[in-house]
């Protein structure tokens, strides 16, 4: 089964990548990991912040970004940057891309993103706010994504319990 994929540069925050981790199980999403990272993955902070679903991750690292290309050849990769020219709901994600994410205080680096510029999106923002987290990008991006593919494997619909206040519900 094809499915999306997210991927981070370099994070550098154990909370931001556990949010990010849950988010991926909760997707059906597999999570790229190109190292160094900034921290250990036996963290609490991770183990904390992925609560219980960290075991579930479909997880991959990586040594650096020339072996995340060796392992992924051909992949249609998108990277969101607030250097990017186009809004990131401005094109389409095919349901095996990849969306790539920088470390939290640098980014994707810039040697990067020149040699694919039509590759790169941004959120907008207002004024000169510096970016969003990183956990909240994700999300915003991948869920723009699985909404393109049509939330393809992901439960539509929830359902309502009627709350009993006095024990007879009424």
């Amino acid at each position: 089964m094809a499915g999306l994929n997210v991927v981070l540069f370099e994070p550098e925050i154990p909370a931001n990548t556990g949010n990010i981790g849950r988010t991926c199980v909760a997707t059906g999403t597999r999570l790229h990991l190109i190292e160094p990272l900034g921290f250990r993955l036996n963290e609490k902070e991770i183990r904390r912040a992925g609560m219980d679903y960290w075991k579930d991750l479909d997880v991959t690292r990586y040594v650096n970004y020339q072996d995340f290309l060796e392992k992924n050849p051909g992949a249609k990769i998108y990277m969101a940057t607030t250097k990017g020219r186009q809004v990131y709901t401005e094109v389409s994600y095919e349901p095996d891309c990849y969306l790539m994410f920088g470390k939290e205080s640098a980014g994707i680096p810039e040697e990067i993103l020149v040699k694919h510029p039509e590759a790169c999106v941004r959120i907008p923002m207002i004024g000169e706010t510096r970016s969003l987290n990183l956990a909240n990008s994700v999300a915003i991006v991948l869920y723009e994504a699985l909404r393109q593919n049509h939330f393809e494997h992901l439960k539509l619909a929830g359902e309502l319990h009627r709350l009993s206040w006095d024990g007879n519900g009424e």
